[in-house]
């Protein structure tokens, strides 16, 4: 069952987020740019996309690498994954870093990122005394330690 995202294209020559294949969980974002950007080794650009959305209540979208620009050109988001709020209603735009060994030039309709529709569930805090497990308070790189 589909679930209804409404858009709005900020800039007319904006790509609307698309599945690769039948199965594909991500819709591929593009980059809608005036002319192409040279992102530079070590550098972030927030490189726009045109459009802007207005995701449903008790969702929010997932911004997400796309594997094979990270794989081959080292260059993703760096908030991966990012998140896109139910109540925003601005242009998307995606913050991507060049962790690479070169620069990297973004052409106007590449794709740059993978938007996931997910469900946002509330949270209830309650205060209350911990379990206790075997890792306890055990922080970053404590599992796996003899």
């Amino acid at each position: 069952m589909a679930v209804c995202v409404k858009f709005r294209k900020i800039r007319p020559a904006a790509k609307l987020p698309a599945r690769q294949t039948l199965h594909s969980a991500g819709y591929d974002a593009y980059a809608c740019l005036e002319q192409s950007l040279l992102l530079r080794r070590g550098c972030i650009e927030l490189v726009p996309t045109g459009i802007a959305v207005e995701i449903p209540t008790g969702y929010h979208i997932a911004v997400r690498a796309r594997s094979g620009l990270a794989a081959r050109h080292g260059v993703t988001p760096i908030n991966s994954p990012g998140t896109i709020d139910a109540d925003y209603r601005g242009e998307i735009f995606v913050p991507l870093i060049n962790l690479g060994p070169r620069d990297y030039t973004i052409e106007n309709g590449e794709r740059i990122a993978q938007f996931l529709l997910e469900k946002t569930h509330d949270i209830e805090w309650v205060e209350a005394e911990l379990s206790v497990t075997a890792r306890g308070e055990g922080g970053f790189g404590s599992t796996g330690q003899l």
